[in-house]
């Protein structure tokens, strides 16, 4: 076997080995399977084998789960195929896991699980095929079903046989929300029968196997089995399953098919015996695949991130560099979270700041975060340390002469930036890249004060650096190509996802953002209800409202960004309603979440939407029976940010539809079941539409109307995947 060891020992029990060659992580692909297929045979088959161990032969990782990126060509072939032959085809693919793991489980012998590195996805299903889960002792050994963050459900028997372990109320969490578990948390979970130091987990699953209580029998294959917890029609069924319909739609707001069908899977599949409740998760993942809800965020959430994180924009030419050692100008908030990320990856950090004061606080930020990461039990009070140790804090600019990158992170002034430009580069090595942290200003402009503008390139971060997953590369007229290959080593070094964008006002991500934020304010402008604005962005797939938002980012930070802009643009500025209301707020001393005071009031208790935001409604607030429909909201929300992206699409600051999908869903939470801004004009239909723009247009102006690409799309009868895709799964 290709992907299996098996070593049977004196006791007559077969250690099997997963260990795929030239991966670094075991994934379950059609291969796997096979060979999952040929060793339960053997199993079954020889009398030599008394019972079985599956363990991984890769340090940290026992089964990373499907092979998604087999699946997402799986789904590409489907192309040319009736609706009817492509859900046989999906249901027959989603079926072979199915039916291989039954086999496993009533195989007739023990068989135990030694788990010793992640276990996710399809890698937990294959253990909850087992008899026996032994778990090591480790902070980096997890169990999970997280496929319903991806769009898709657990595909293996997840559905059916967690709830069959451990209960529907104490299964739900796991598959609905993706949560992943320690070893101490699954033994009280009753996840798992045992954990143990990681170089006793084979010899305890072998114990198992040999003591087997089960006697080779999964609980739920006996004859007297009952639901933990109570089966669908009992009074605590009721109650559960009463109860989890409304909070789901709360949560998701019924924008997330896969949440939706796992309850499906589950509320039919647990009254049915296990064999035909496989084959309605099957038929449920199948139904799940033929959407496009699904189909988008595999795509964005996994096949491209992966690919952009692994190097897909690095320029022709360019070889892949370590980035050792770097230097962090400005250790205010954002300086200080480029620096906690980038020691967590084990790079050297000098962080510079006016004052020896400023560079300690900043400092001990990162060593705060690294500390709270050790009281949780996600690293060693070592660990933490050595980290921290990292960081040089310093006022002293000499120290840049031995780094790779500097990376600036003052405030938004062009006139500072250039300045710290110029002092940096008195002591950098010549080959060193500047990047500077602007969300707004021009890289072509700022790179005007570097004596090596071929070395200068943006690195925007997002804010709060530590949780925000998308770095924007921005390109300016001169910068060279071995910059944006060395800040994509960089970014991926970091555990983040980069995008590379030409050089403009705003860039990507702020440019279709403020399209959102803009629309919130025009909607309060125009006597929508707060409230209803607010809920309806959330309706729409946002993660926050816009208001809400503005007060996240500050109120005070817009305004600064709003003067700048004035400066710049001259005569050519155009103000919109969002000046007026922001002019207003920063005035009032409303800077947001910062001070406690912004569109919302926020005390100990929570936050609530401030009474006196009717002030900004030109003609006053709308009569409750003129408030606009919801579908109106939600058009507006969206229409807006997907025509500004694909006016950067049109106008070559952003190239690759990949990066445009990622960086709307990782920058601002695009709604991401529509698998980013350009799947969802994908979706919708090109034609379809331009014709719901213009109708916007007509009444709500400039922010509606389309660029001539999309007329040009339209009249073609093209998608941004199939006129800009650059591989088979995107096409």
């Amino acid at each position: 076997m290709k992907h299996f060891k098996l070593e049977i020992d004196s006791d007559g029990i077969a250690l099997i080995t997963f260990d795929s060659p030239g991966r670094s992580m075991n994934v379950l692909s059609g291969e796997v399977i096979a060979e999952v297929q040929e060793f339960t045979k053997k199993i079954a088959s020889d009398d030599a084998i008394k019972g079985a161990v599956i363990t991984s032969g890769k340090q940290g990782s026992f089964c990373a789960g499907a092979d998604l990126s087999e699946l997402g060509g799986g789904m590409a072939d489907l192309k040319n195929l009736s609706e009817d032959e492509a859900k046989q085809k999906l249901f027959d693919m989603a079926f072979a896991l199915n039916a291989t793991l039954r086999q496993l489980e009533t195989c007739g012998k023990p068989v135990a699980a030694a788990i010793n590195g992640i276990a996710l996805g399809g890698g937990f299903e294959v253990t909850l095929a087992c008899h026996y889960r032994v778990m090591a002792d480790h902070p980096k050994v997890k169990l999970g079903l997280p496929e319903s963050l991806v769009g898709v459900l657990p595909g293996g028997g997840g559905t059916q046989r967690l709830p069959r372990l451990v209960g529907v109320m104490n299964a739900a969490p796991i598959m609905l929300q993706g949560k992943q578990f320690d070893g101490a948390t699954a033994l009280q979970q009753g996840l798992v029968q045992a954990v143990v130091p990681m170089d006793q987990i084979v010899a305890r699953a072998k114990a198992l196997v040999k003591e087997n209580p089960l006697q080779s029998k999964q609980p739920w294959d006996g004859d007297k089995f009952k639901i933990p917890g109570g089966a669908v029609y009992t009074p605590q069924g009721m109650q559960v399953f009463g109860a989890a319909n409304p909070m789901l739609r709360k949560e998701t707001w019924g924008n997330y098919p896969a949440q939706r069908y796992i309850l499906s899977c589950v509320y039919e599949g647990i009254q049915v015996p296990i064999d035909a409740g496989l084959r309605i998760e099957s038929r449920y993942f199948t139904k799940l695949l033929m959407r496009p809800e699904s189909r988008n965020m595999i795509r964005s959430l996994f096949l491209s991130k992966q690919a952009l994180e692994k190097g897909g924009r690095r320029p022709a030419g360019q070889e892949r560099e370590e980035v050792k050692r770097i230097a962090v100008i400005g250790a205010g908030f954002m300086g200080a979270g480029i620096t906690t990320v980038s020691a967590q990856a084990g790079i050297e950090v000098v962080l510079i700041d006016v004052s020896q004061e400023g560079a300690d606080k900043g400092k001990k930020h990162a060593t705060d975060f690294f500390e709270k990461g050790a009281q949780r039990g996600k690293l060693t009070a070592e660990k933490a340390q050595k980290l921290a140790d990292l960081i040089t804090p310093t006022t002293d600019y000499s120290m840049l002469k031995d780094v790779d990158l500097v990376i600036e992170a003052v405030f938004e002034d062009s006139e500072l930036k250039h300045k710290i430009t110029k002092m940096a580069e008195e002591h950098m090595p010549e080959g060193a890249i500047f990047g500077s942290n602007t969300s707004t200003i021009p890289i072509t402009s700022l790179a005007k004060a570097s004596l090596r503008p071929e070395n200068f390139i943006g690195v925007h971060f997002f804010s709060p650096v530590e949780k925000m997953m998308l770095v924007e590369l921005i390109v300016g007229e001169k910068t060279g190509d071995r910059a944006i290959s060395l800040c994509i080593d960089y970014v991926a070094k970091i555990k983040k996802t980069p995008i590379v964008v030409a050089d403009t006002r705003g860039f990507y991500a702020n440019r279709c953002v403020m399209r959102y934020i803009e629309q919130g304010m025009a909607m309060l402008s125009e006597g929508y209800m707060p409230a209803l604005i607010e809920n309806g962005a959330k309706a729409a797939g946002m993660p926050v409202g816009p208001l809400s938002l503005q007060d996240e980012v500050a109120i005070d930070l817009g305004y600064k960004v709003l003067q700048q802009t004035k400066r710049d643009l001259g005569p050519d500025y155009n103000p919109g309603p969002t000046e007026a209301i922001i002019t207003g707020m920063y005035e009032a001393g409303r800077f947001g979440r910062k001070n406690g005071k912004g569109f919302y009031v926020y005390t100990d208790a929570g936050k609530h939407l401030w009474d006196n935001l009717g002030q900004f409604a030109l003609n006053g607030v709308l009569p409750l029976g003129e408030q606009p429909s919801l579908q109106l909201i939600k058009d507006r929300i969206l229409y807006a940010q997907a025509i500004e992206a694909a006016r950067t699409m049109a106008e070559g600051i952003v190239e690759d539809p990949r990066e445009a999908d990622v960086g709307s869903i990782l920058g601002w939470g695009f709604a991401p079941y529509t698998g980013g801004v350009l799947s969802f004009i994908d979706t919708v239909g090109v034609a379809n539409f331009v014709t719901r723009a213009d109708e916007l247009a007509a009444r709500y102006g400039d922010p509606f109307k389309v660029p001539d690409l999309l007329r040009e799309m339209a009249q073609k009868g093209e998608s941004f995947y199939g006129r800009f895709g650059k591989d088979k799964a995107a096409a």
